[in-house]
């Protein structure tokens, strides 16, 4: 039965195609190194997996905080309104974007949908 599973799986990111397999991949990789602290890998990876899959709204939204943890504030505003247009629903993303306009200076722009 596992083994029916992985297939399925494995059949389901094959349909998805080589550039949405190499995002995931960049995209945990990006994610490990920015807990670490590895800012440098970290944007490295996930600007890299945004190229390759650049509707995943997640994916945004921590290179967003990637950036601003590198006080790259001007991208990292810039992914977060990615990651929200993308996906309204991203509340994560939505705070993110609230957080780092207030932090710019702009804390009279609003989100919608954050509230």
């Amino acid at each position: 039965m596992a083994r029916l599973g992985i297939a399925g799986l494995c059949a389901a990111l094959l349909a998805l195609g080589c550039a949405a397999l190499d995002g995931a991949r960049l995209g945990e990789s990006g994610t490990h190194a920015l807990e670490r602290g590895d800012l440098e890998a970290a944007i490295a990876d996930l600007e890299a997996a945004v190229e390759r899959v650049p509707q995943a709204s997640e994916l945004h939204n921590r290179l967003g905080v990637a950036y601003a943890a590198a006080g790259r504030r001007e991208e990292a505003i810039r992914e977060f309104r990615s990651a929200v247009e993308l996906d309204c629903a991203n509340a994560l993303a939505a705070r993110n974007l609230e957080r780092a306009l207030a932090a710019a200076g702009d804390p009279q722009e609003r989100v919608e949908g954050s509230r």
